[in-house]
């Protein structure tokens, strides 16, 4: 199996049909992605890229559904396109990709070096863009309520501080819960970043290691959250959806992520709402990628393929392409103008953008790991965080059996 699984990456190495036998003077290029909604960014940069360089770039849409499988398939084919932005690496084709070190440690593009992940010294891919965690408020609620909330997220509250404030709105608005918080992995990382924890982090021998004091303590303070008073167990215990409960207007404040703004911003009518700093006392979040952008080295095209990836990059460029799309940018110290219509939906993206640049650079662990074990070949298909932390806030376990289990469930994987 692995000698064959070796063959065909060594005969994967031509994705183009363009009749140019060299890899400097290829006229057109083709570039993947898998929604139609961040494609307008792409094909202006595209235009611009042909005006300059003189290279056709055919942005192609594939359907999301199915995009992972094409690639694999592609790749075996020997049509692998030029460039694309892909949801996530694989081991069928890492080996086909160029090394984007020069785009990604030029310091005049200033990308966030805690958002690039190395494999013998060679950058595989360049993400595109983010997704970060953080905190959603019923603002009409806080205002009814006479309750502040922090303007500057340098000088954010505490958890402490934020719960007692949303406590503080519910019961003189006669709101049914301070807070619903997303059921999952990624979340729960961002509540023990905030509590000062490590979480579940991968050691020198490539195994996740137990956690330190802090996660245990951030986990029991969660479980003692879920008390269907601040919190409903419903959300982390059987299901209950967690939006839907934040749209009903009978919810102080909703932990969820940047991805809720769009819906938010269309789908909120019966109160005003806003994005509120994530509480700390650590200033941190979880932070994981959008797309990531790679360059194959196809026969006759790879230099042309580089060369399109660093144009997107390059910082002018990158400020185009993140205003358009509706980017959270990986280039640090951008002004960008997002083209929303809802005013709630402008400052929630201007906080994240902030809150990126402030937060620790553990937020963005939870992703480097998982990206550090598909470069190693290995992946975590099914992470049991969600099934322990049921169990634990239901009273079947104690913390200890919970944190052990998740390491457990994580290690075993990885086999």
């Amino acid at each position: 199996m692995v000698v064959a699984t070796a063959a065909v990456l060594t005969a994967c190495g031509s994705g183009s049909d363009d009749d140019s036998s060299s890899s400097g003077d290829a006229k057109k290029i083709t570039f993947w992605l898998s929604t139609a909604a961040q494609i307008q960014g792409y094909t202006d940069l595209a235009n611009e890229f042909k005006a300059k360089e003189g290279i056709e770039v055919e942005v192609v849409n594939q359907p999301y559904d199915g995009y992972q499988d094409k690639l694999r398939q592609s790749a075996q084919a020997n049509s692998l396109p030029d460039a694309a932005s892909v949801p996530s690496l694989d081991n069928l084709w890492l080996n086909q990709l160029q090394d984007l070190s020069a785009t990604a440690n030029n310091d005049a593009n200033k990308i966030n070096k805690d958002l690039i992940t190395e494999q013998d010294g060679k950058v595989l891919a360049i993400p595109s863009d983010l997704t970060a965690a953080g905190l959603f408020i019923n603002k009409s609620l806080f205002t009814k309520a006479g309750v502040t909330v922090p303007a500057d997220p340098a000088q954010t509250w505490t958890w402490d501080e934020f719960l007692a404030a949303a406590t503080k709105v519910r019961t003189a608005t006669g709101a049914k819960y301070d807070l619903v918080y997303d059921n999952s992995p990624a979340r729960i990382r961002a509540f023990i970043y905030n509590n000062g924890g490590k979480g579940f982090q991968l050691g020198s021998d490539g195994k996740y290691q137990k956690p330190d004091a802090a996660t245990i303590a951030a986990l029991e303070k969660f479980k003692a959250m879920n008390d269907d008073k601040v919190m409903p167990k419903s959300v982390w215990t059987s299901g209950a959806d967690p939006n839907a409960l934040f749209k009903s207007g009978q919810v102080v404040a909703y932990f969820s992520g940047v991805w809720q703004v769009p819906d938010f911003a269309e789908g909120i009518t019966g109160f005003e709402w806003a994005s509120a700093p994530t509480p700390g006392p650590v200033h941190a979040t979880d932070i994981n990628l959008g797309g990531k952008v790679v360059a194959f080295n196809n026969d006759g095209t790879a230099s042309a393929a580089k060369k399109w990836v660093d144009f997107l990059f390059q910082r002018d460029n990158y400020t185009k392409l993140a205003q358009a799309n509706g980017y959270l940018a990986v280039e640090s110290g951008l002004s960008l103008t997002y083209p929303f219509k809802s005013q709630a939906a402008l400052d929630a993206f201007a906080l994240y953008n902030k809150e990126i640049e402030l937060a620790d650079p553990i937020s963005a662990s939870g992703q480097a790991n998982g990206t550090k074990l598909i470069l190693e070949g290995k992946a975590i298909q099914d992470d049991p965080t969600k099934a322990e932390m049921a169990k634990y806030i239901n009273g079947q376990q104690d913390v200890q059996k919970t944190v052990d289990n998740i390491v457990n469930g994580l290690n075993s994987q990885l086999g």
